[in-house]
């Protein structure tokens, strides 16, 4: 029977959870998106997809795998997880008792009544020390709340990696959009050069006078500017995004200076419920960090009744080694105590209230949390209602001042028209060229930030 006290200490494990029943608060949004059905009105597919289905362009696909495998936000985002799992198998383990096994020798010479003599004591056993039983579940909320934050930071890394999805995608079709506004510079600049030396012919002649002549130069000083600027701009839109992957860029992976068309239009179907935004990664972060509170009202709780703690050993002792495991050598130990809180100053109360209060801000920051998600699907859907016509209405712009600049150009050289109608239509066009690509820029960009805005697609 010398196991006995072990058996009791671990029977007496049971225990009373004190922590409030969880309820998720209500969404504070409404039940659908403002003109939810915009977004239907071209190419559909599910919500539910995968980002390297979204990507159409192989280029961009890899560029987002290489950002995946080496940025350093997202690494550091992983290793939060695993360090805050190991927190919870720590604290998880304060359930059990600790079983330690000891061995020990002593030997003692002592002097008595003129002699001396040496006594010898040996003993080994197992035991456990310090174990608390948790009756009122202080130590099973704390698991809880170690359990949830862990959940919490898990949901925080698959958001970053969402996000980090997003600005890789978005920056690459950035330098996308800054190579194509290069390249129409360049030709602008080309093509201002060979006007301004038709202009310098006609001045010659005197067909032209000395401010068209430098009103000429002037626009091919101001092309050769914006060459210059936006030589600069892709630059530094490389330097961006080689900075979100990790790792200099392969030039393969670069995008060309072909029209932006990289990504599936993104589409909520209709009747699809706001509420199903809970389910994005920061919103499930949100609330289990409002879980893991939650299990700290309990834990802190627990702090206003009795507390027991138990030691037992149980094993072997004699006074000769030879005889440490001879039958009647056995000896057993077992040491309850028992903390009854009286007065702490307001110690427990004040650490309740405070357990309390972080609870009502984990509330507020989750429906925060939900009211920005709404905000950003609703922000997206209201670009994506408009931005088919914009781009439409655009491209027409563009024409028809390409058509003028054509005409324009022709009756100068026919003498029936002045150069500064030249001028003005050389400016309109290359300004309208310039929003045209602005403009599919926003049109890519946008079906990526609603990806992103839904959570990364979800089963309705």
């Amino acid at each position: 029977m010398r196991l006995t006290p072990l058996i009791l200490a671990l029977a007496l494990g049971g225990c009373v959870n004190l922590a409030p029943d969880y309820q998720r608060p209500a969404a504070p949004v409404a039940e659908q998106w403002p003109g939810s059905n915009a977004s239907a009105a071209s190419s559909t597919t599910q919500v539910d997809i995968a980002w390297q289905t979204l990507f159409v362009d192989s280029r961009l696909r890899d560029t987002v795998a290489q950002a995946l495998a080496n940025n350093r936000d997202l690494r550091v985002a992983a290793l939060n997880v695993e360090y805050q799992r190991a927190q919870y198998r720590i604290q998880r383990a304060a359930l059990f008792p600790a079983l330690s096994a000891s061995a020990d020798g002593t030997r003692q010479r002592a002097l008595s009544n003129g002699s001396t003599t040496v006594s010898s004591q040996y003993s080994v056993g197992l035991g456990i020390s310090s174990y608390e039983v948790d009756l009122f579940g202080r130590l099973g909320n704390l698991k809880d709340a170690a359990l949830e934050q862990y959940l919490s930071l898990e949901q925080t890394r698959r958001s970053t990696q969402l996000s980090l999805v997003a600005e890789v995608a978005s920056a690459w079709m950035t330098l996308a959009a800054d190579q194509q506004l290069l390249k129409l510079a360049n030709d602008t600049y080309a093509s201002q050069q060979k006007t301004y030396a038709l202009v310098q012919q006609s001045h010659g002649l005197g067909g032209e006078s000395g401010v068209s002549l430098a009103q000429a130069r002037s626009t091919v000083e101001s092309a050769r500017a914006d060459a210059a600027n936006y030589q600069g701009q892709v630059e530094q839109d490389r330097n961006a995004l080689e900075l979100l992957v990790g790792q200099r860029l392969d030039d393969s992976l670069l995008p060309g200076q072909n029209p932006l068309d990289s990504t599936l239009l993104v589409s909520v179907p209709a009747g699809l419920p706001s509420t199903l935004l809970q389910r994005r990664p920061d919103v499930l972060a949100a609330e289990h960090t409002l879980k893991a509170a939650n299990a700290d009202i309990g834990a802190a709780r627990a702090a206003f009744f009795p507390s027991v703690t138990l030691t037992a050993s149980g094993g072997s002792a004699s006074s000769a080694l030879s005889g440490l495991f001879k039958g009647g050598s056995g000896a057993w130990s077992f040491a309850p105590s028992v903390n009854l809180p009286i007065f702490n100053a307001g110690s427990n109360r004040a650490s309740l209230d405070a357990a309390k209060v972080t609870r009502d801000i984990d509330v507020a920051s989750y429906e925060k949390a939900l009211q920005t998600a709404f905000s950003e699907v609703a922000d997206a859907l209201s670009v994506r209602a408009h931005i088919n016509e914009r781009l439409d209405a655009q491209r027409n712009l563009t024409e028809a001042t390409r058509t003028s600049y054509t005409l324009s150009l022709a009756l100068y050289k026919q003498g029936s028209d002045s150069f500064l109608d030249v001028l003005d239509a050389q400016r309109s066009l290359y300004s309208a060229q310039q929003s045209l690509i602005s403009l599919q820029l926003a049109e890519q960009v946008n079906r990526v930030t609603l990806y992103k805005a839904l959570g990364g697609g979800w089963q309705g």
